[in-house]
């Protein structure tokens, strides 16, 4: 069985809002041979990280930048997992309410470094999360999960 590690600073109802879609489409029951696994940034740790198989991220944007808890982890685990999960497959959302791209820009720099593969488009969302939004969340879970799927 794969493993999904799902990572994520979700501190405001919109954020988990999409925290939720995105685990459901992750935990689609056509989907087979995946334990998707969500840890809070603050959380997650470097056996998390070397244990998965791929990962899903998601953050707030603060002030232009991912939150501080995701970079946090980012920085507890990028040396000690550098060259051990370059090739895996990841998926970012982002949730701002006026901006996203600082925050993308940040974590597409740290996760190019690490060498993960991006296997769906970043999803920035900006204000509201409505049934749209919910749907394309779910669309990123099932993508990434559908990559380290037995199915």
């Amino acid at each position: 069985m794969k493993t999904l590690l799902v990572v994520h600073h979700t501190p405001s109802p919109a954020t988990r809002e999409c925290l939720e879609a995105v685990l459901d489409g992750a935990r689609h029951p056509d989907i087979e041979g995946v334990d998707v696994r969500s840890v809070p940034a603050l959380s997650a740790t470097i056996p998390d990280v070397l244990d998965a198989d791929g990962y899903l991220f998601g953050t707030s944007a603060n002030f232009g930048y991912m939150s501080g808890a995701l970079k946090h982890f980012f920085d507890t685990v990028y040396y000690p997992s550098l060259d051990a999960v370059a090739g895996r497959p990841f998926g970012l959302w982002v949730h701002g309410n006026n901006d996203t791209a600082g925050a993308v820009a940040s974590v597409r720099k740290i996760v190019s470094g690490l060498g993960l593969e991006q296997v769906a488009e970043v999803l920035e969302i900006t204000g509201r999360v409505d049934g749209a939004v919910r749907e394309q969340c779910r669309e990123l879970g099932g993508t990434v999960a559908v990559m380290l799927s037995d199915a």
